[in-house]
């Protein structure tokens, strides 16, 4: 439980610094939250939790094949709001778009033959 606790304490500062971070550096809020950081972390706690390499090997692969489709949402938020879109609708669009892309990639996964 104690474990737990020091992960979601330990994003939650993640995710805070971030902000704090994005109120006078927007550009280097963006780059800190691209950071894989999250990732990395989520790998070490599964490793010291199961360390298997071949668990693994496919935890971090199936993390590159469900990164893809989040990207376009990147695009799309801004270029919504820039053409007037309010940040609430062009939030939930982005969202959408990334949930449409999730399940057509898992879809796609295993015609591919990919592991995820």
């Amino acid at each position: 439980m104690l474990q737990l606790v020091a992960k979601a304490l330990l994003a939650g500062a993640m995710i805070a610094a971030i902000g704090e971070i994005g109120k006078r550096l927007p550009g280097v809020a963006a780059l800190v939250a691209s950071l894989p950081l999250v990732s990395v972390l989520g790998m070490i706690f599964l490793w010291f939790q199961r360390p298997d390499a071949e668990n693994m090997a496919i935890h971090a692969g199936a993390t590159f094949w469900y990164v893809l489709p989040s990207l376009p949402m990147f695009l799309v938020i801004p270029a919504l709001m820039r053409s007037g879109v309010h940040f609430w609708v062009a939030l939930t669009l982005g969202c959408a778009l990334t949930v449409a892309l999730y399940l057509g990639l898992i879809g796609l996964a295993p015609r591919l033959g990919l592991r995820i």
